[in-house]
């Protein structure tokens, strides 16, 4: 790992010409495993190399990873910021690998999840005025659905489900978008079916998913992409590095990049 909290927020981000600002994505689940982190900085990497600035932030705040997924040390990061050492903006630290800047969590700070209601407050107005400085703001929330994920969740203009086919990750899925549709039924949120075996396979797992939502909630959000599982993936994962800068040609590298190119198109 290498210490990159010494440099400015990275250049080539910087020196882009903005495309829309502030934009707010979050990145879900109902259960762990699913790849929900791996996913958000994968994003995160393509929408950059579409000439976006994007800034990820660490909400998973009682596991947090980005950094480590980035092979990443950050002095700074969310920790520091609760602790009234830095602010939110003096904790964003570049990542030049993944032309994207980070706030990064504090691993293994379990306190973090148990932050106060005006704390939850502050964070989150923070957070919206650092997002005013880039095109995309990527929300990494912790898997669950509890009051520090849904109020996470609720800054996002777009929250992206993540599941797989698994029938419990299906469930979990369906428990987090069941949930968020009562407190925001006009909230957009998409489903990503992760490491499908082939897209037919993803299809069935959102068919699933779809069916649920139907059936109970009425509700039927529709399916912004599948990501087929690739051996590329778990490469990467291992040598600290985004998936588009190890294997930018693998399967699931594509896939991420359909997704990207499918949330800038108009609706």
């Amino acid at each position: 790992m290498s210490d990159q909290t010494t440099e400015n927020p990275s250049q080539a981000a910087a020196a882009r010409r903005p495309t829309g600002a502030g934009r707010i994505l979050a990145v879900a689940s109902g259960k762990g495993g699913v790849g929900k982190t791996w996913f958000s900085v994968t994003l995160a990497s393509a929408l950059a190399r579409m000439g976006r600035r994007v800034l990820v932030f660490d909400g998973d705040l009682g596991l947090a990873n980005v950094d480590v997924q980035l092979g990443m040390v950050a002095k700074r990061h969310l920790g520091t910021v609760l602790a009234g050492t830095v602010t939110l903006q003096g904790a964003i630290t570049p990542y030049p690998a993944g032309g994207f800047d980070v706030i990064a969590g504090s691993s293994g700070s379990g306190s973090l999840a148990s932050l106060t209601l005006p704390q939850l407050i502050d964070l989150a107005r923070a957070l919206r005025e650092a997002a005013a400085g880039y095109d995309d703001t990527i929300i990494d929330i912790s898997a669950g659905l509890d009051r520090t994920v849904r109020r996470l969740s609720q800054l996002a203009g777009t929250c992206l489900v993540v599941t797989t086919g698994e029938p419990t990750s299906i469930t979990d899925a369906y428990a987090f978008i069941k949930l968020s549709h009562a407190e925001r039924p006009e909230g957009d949120l998409r489903i990503i079916v992760n490491m499908a075996e082939s897209r037919a396979d993803g299809e069935r797992t959102y068919g699933a998913l779809l069916k649920a939502c139907r059936s109970f909630l009425g509700a039927e959000p529709p399916l912004a992409g599948i990501v087929r599982r690739d051996r590329k993936v778990p490469d990467a994962i291992r040598h600290q590095t985004p998936l588009l800068v190890r294997h930018p040609g693998a399967e699931a590298a594509v896939d991420v990049e359909a997704v990207a190119e499918r949330l800038l198109a108009p609706r």
